[in-house]
């Protein structure tokens, strides 16, 4: 079954797609179907707004990646941005510019998944626009939240001595784009082929479902901490480091031995030849949580399920650097995900 767009038009396929929508939260007061939405939050909260531009060719390759995989990858991305300035996500709009190789049936699935994703995280969608486009697939999605205004927390406030943690594991994401990668190059005219994933669904997971830490937010505002500085891991934990370092006019130091990689990354990076260390540092996607805490916090945050520590908050003028297990130093360099970066 196809049905065109065309036979809808765009007031018909916003019905369509965004039928049977119920608001959850009492800071929507009123979502799809007008000219704007109306949200009302309490004078307690600083309001929170962030926006995600995702391209099909730059940003993802429907060649490997579901529709509705990747309806709800856009929404949790947006969710992650929120969540690593301490807030909760609440309302997000979603935009889309298709062009006449996508059917309505396509635009479901898609929205299949960002509504599966706000049911998870319990955000409102509150409207959007459609239009149609020339190249592709295009989405943005502007996602606004809320904080406690003495509860935000920015990249620029790590001090000297300070501990730097991560959430979870990393560099499974982008173990789990290179496997799609080599399977479409292998595959690469073959129809109606499956690959075999056996024993890498985990990477295939952290890439193409990837989920945002609200866990994590929830453990640190439960044991009383407010992070000193955090940002959320999409371009490499390397990249992310040097921000925070950069905005808070201080150095690092993080040791090799502390990162936290999962089994099935390290098999992966071996499968590949490529240096483990440097997949983790560099990946990017993870979506994990990169924050700074006062070395006061030391035994509730090494504690936590989850959590681990990876290095310590330093001087500016001792730079960014990445101590290897031999004791080596190594000056940290964002490797990672730069999509205005000219290819060499």
């Amino acid at each position: 079954m196809r049905t065109e767009i065309a036979t809808l038009g765009e007031f018909g396929l916003i019905k369509r797609l965004t039928e049977g929508i119920k608001l959850e939260n009492k800071s929507s007061k009123y979502g799809v179907g007008d000219d704007a939405a109306v949200l009302s939050y309490p004078s307690e909260k600083e309001i929170l707004v962030t926006t995600d531009l995702l391209m099909e060719g730059v940003h993802f390759d429907l060649t490997y990646v579901p529709l509705k995989h990747l309806g709800y990858k856009a929404a949790v991305v947006n969710f992650s941005d929120i969540y690593a300035m301490n807030g909760t996500p609440r309302q997000i709009t979603v935009s889309l510019a298709l062009s006449k190789r996508f059917s309505v049936e396509d635009m479901e699935e898609l929205y299949a998944g960002i509504r599966l994703a706000c049911q998870q995280y319990h955000v409102d969608v509150i409207g959007g626009d459609t239009s149609s486009s020339l190249t592709g697939l295009a989405i943005s999605i502007t996602c606004i939240g809320e904080a406690d205004k003495d509860k935000v927390v920015y990249r620029n406030g790590a001090k000297e001595t300070d501990l730097i943690c991560v959430s979870g594991d990393l560099g499974a994401a982008y173990m789990g784009l290179q496997l799609l990668e080599r399977e479409k190059v292998v595959l690469k005219g073959e129809k109606d082929v499956q690959p075999d994933f056996t024993g890498k669904e985990y990477l295939l997971e952290r890439q193409l479902k990837p989920e945002a830490r609200k866990d994590i937010i929830e453990k640190l505002a439960a044991a009383n901490i407010v992070p000193t500085s955090m940002m959320d891991i999409s371009d490499g934990l390397s990249s992310e480091l040097m921000h925070i370092c950069t905005q808070s006019n201080a150095g690092c130091r993080v040791y090799e031995e502390h990162i936290p990689i999962d089994y099935q990354t390290a098999v992966m990076a071996e499968e590949f030849n490529m240096n483990l260390t440097t997949c983790a540092m560099n990946g990017g996607e993870d979506y994990e949580l990169l924050f700074t805490v006062p070395i006061a916090d030391h035994e509730k945050v090494s504690q936590m399920e989850g959590i681990r520590l990876i290095g310590h908050i330093t001087k500016p003028e001792l730079g960014c650097a990445l101590i290897t297990r031999d004791g080596q130093e190594f000056e940290l360099k964002a490797q990672g995900w730069n999509p205005l970066k000219e290819e060499k």
